[in-house]
């Protein structure tokens, strides 16, 4: 007898057999094309409905969204926190980029730079909400991996000629 057949797995074979056809459908079913799709999808939601609750109109700030830069946000950093300069440039640039960067994620259009820039988004609102750096890391996490991996094959970019990724 070989070494193989006295070998005994510490789980029954019908049970390795079954976590083995599992791990198969899954690697079948999570193809790169669909986790990049998924992915740019995921990231979009939350900013798009940030941002659009920070419009009245085409480029008109709602008071809401002015006064918050205004009144309410802070920015957290070492002897502060401080209150924002020029709050109501902020907010319009916060409400640009968080319309325009998901639109351009949904489309797979220029969307390493969309990434980019919210990544930096994230990072203000990292300073300015500092106790919500949990959900603000996995934003930063999907970016990155966006980033990184590109828009995926159901994207503009890729018909554009996008189709670098690291491996």
């Amino acid at each position: 007898m070989s070494n193989q057949q006295n070998l005994k797995l510490p789980f029954p074979e019908p049970l390795v057999s079954a976590i083995g056809a599992a791990k198969r459908l899954i690697q079948t079913l999570a193809q790169p094309w669909l986790v990049q799709l998924v992915l740019r999808l995921a990231l979009a939601v939350p900013f798009w409905k940030s941002g659009i609750l920070k419009w009245h109109g085409f480029l008109q700030l709602n008071d809401t969204a002015i006064d918050l830069f205004t009144q309410e946000f802070q920015l957290h950093l070492p002897g502060g926190p401080y209150p924002f300069p020029a709050p109501a440039v902020f907010a319009f640039l916060s409400g640009c980029g968080e319309v325009t960067f998901p639109v351009l994620l949904v489309l797979g259009l220029g969307t390493r730079f969309a990434a980019a820039g919210l990544i930096l988004m994230t990072c203000i609102i990292e300073l300015t909400v500092p106790e919500g750096w949990p959900i603000h890391l996995t934003w930063v996490a999907m970016a990155l991996g966006i980033a990184a991996w590109g828009p995926g094959l159901i994207s503009i970019d890729y018909l554009l000629g996008d189709r670098s990724f690291r491996s």
